[in-house]
């Protein structure tokens, strides 16, 4: 079991033939996922060689198809991974979403947040799940790997990860690497995203494999706050948190579009507040948040 993506999902790129695209196309693949088909229309028709990823050194073509439907009706996809360049991201999200595309990742930094909010209420509308955008992906260990997370971090385990930060999903990955995670998801950080804390901390509470939950936000905006407040309501896994932010000067912008304190709402200490009021163990570096984890699971 894991949340979002499993052993059969069936993945499509729109920009596999792009630089961006085939990297992660290849690392894709490397780390297990069942990759059927890429998007570009001006390519469709073709197909683009690819290592294997089971080190037998043969390749696998991977068919290009002029639009997401067109993917979809041939190969039966459910998930689509956007690396499109930020001017085309909403035409890209809206032709999955009316595709039928159940989960579309988007990695793409720099997206309008105009465009975000269009293209977030459309597929809220269609019952669409977004994840990010300017986020790494997804992975469940051992299953899939939709995005940019390295896959060689760590093995399948029983911890759920849910961040807002890139970088921190890897060192928390790697601190834990010795448990495993069930999946391991980076929602992104900008102002607004598809998935939510909330989302996640909902669909790991609901995963009979994931027995604990380890949530890494920043600060800025009001997502931890809100989070806190659905623990206490809803979850009864133990969960430990990290906030990035500790640290930063006061009045200056860090870090991700959404990293904006205004007064004393959005910092690192009022999250860790609101999470600890919550119930939730919060540790102060990442290091002392994965040994926090590590003495609630073994």
């Amino acid at each position: 079991m894991a949340i979002f993506l499993t052993a059969d999902s069936r993945v499509i790129v729109q920009g596999m033939t792009g630089s961006e695209g085939s990297k992660h196309t290849t690392r894709m693949l490397a780390s297990g996922t069942t990759v059927v088909g890429g998007v570009n229309p001006r390519k469709a028709g073709t197909s683009v060689e690819f290592p294997r990823g089971d080190g037998s050194g043969l390749t696998v073509a991977i068919p290009v198809f002029g639009s997401v439907a067109q993917a979809v009706e041939a190969t039966r996809a459910d998930v689509s991974v956007i690396f499109v360049p930020p001017a085309f991201t909403k035409a890209a999200v809206i032709e999955a979403v009316d595709a039928g595309v159940p989960l579309v990742v988007i990695i793409t930094e720099g997206v309008p947040v105009a465009d975000t909010a269009e293209f977030f209420a459309y597929a809220q509308a269609k019952g669409v799940r977004l994840l990010g955008p300017n986020c790494p992906g997804l992975i469940s260990p051992g299953k899939s790997n939709v995005g940019i997370i390295p896959a060689d971090i760590t093995g399948p385990g029983r911890i759920g990860l849910v961040s807002k930060s890139g970088t921190l999903t890897y060192q928390m990955m790697y601190e834990l690497r010795d448990l495993g995670f069930s999946t391991a998801v980076g929602i992104g950080g900008d102002p607004i995203i598809g998935t939510t804390h909330i989302d996640a901390l909902a669909a790991f509470e609901a995963d009979p494999e994931t027995d604990l939950i380890v949530m890494i936000g920043e600060i800025g905006g009001d997502a931890e706050e809100r989070a806190a407040a659905y623990i206490a309501e809803h979850v009864t896994k133990p969960v430990v948190g990290y906030v990035a932010g500790f640290t930063a000067p006061e009045g200056k912008t860090m870090g991700h579009a959404g990293a904006i304190v205004s007064g004393s709402a959005g910092t690192a200490q009022a999250k860790k507040e609101a999470l600890e009021a919550a119930g939730v163990k919060v540790g102060t570096t990442p290091t002392e948040t994965a040994e926090i984890a590590r003495a609630l699971l073994v």
